[in-house]
């Protein structure tokens, strides 16, 4: 077995990346948004991490749950679109919030909860 298999051999998930694409209505013809899949049911893990953070103007701590996508390095997930990801008989629909971080056999992308298209 490779690296790369043993690694997805650990990926549990299935994820759906959607942009936003744009098209004018030809009765209208106004322009109007779609959202439209760039991949679906691609396998994938989701980890989570809680972080505590302390702010100078308060002396309690804050607590972060900071959710990291892992998947394959040949998908490109553009900036700003919608990754719908299925682990554990749950769905949540996240965003991607930050570069991604590739490596050889995968990439990591950090996520936040989907509140909307902006």
């Amino acid at each position: 077995m490779s690296h790369k298999q043993a690694l997805e051999s650990l990926w549990q998930g299935r994820c759906s990346v959607f942009v936003r694409q744009e098209r004018r209505n030809p009765v209208s013809k106004r322009v109007e948004f779609d959202e439209v899949a760039v991949y679906a049911d691609q396998p994938c893990r989701l980890s989570y991490k809680t972080v505590r953070q302390t702010t100078e103007s308060n002396n309690a701590a804050e607590t972060t749950q900071v959710t990291t996508l892992f998947v394959s390095n040949a998908l490109l997930v553009p900036a700003g679109s919608k990754i719908a990801v299925t682990q554990n008989g749950r769905t949540t629909n996240y965003e991607r919030s930050g570069e991604p971080a590739v490596y050889t056999h995968h990439q990591e992308i950090t996520l936040t909860l989907f509140r909307g298209w902006a």
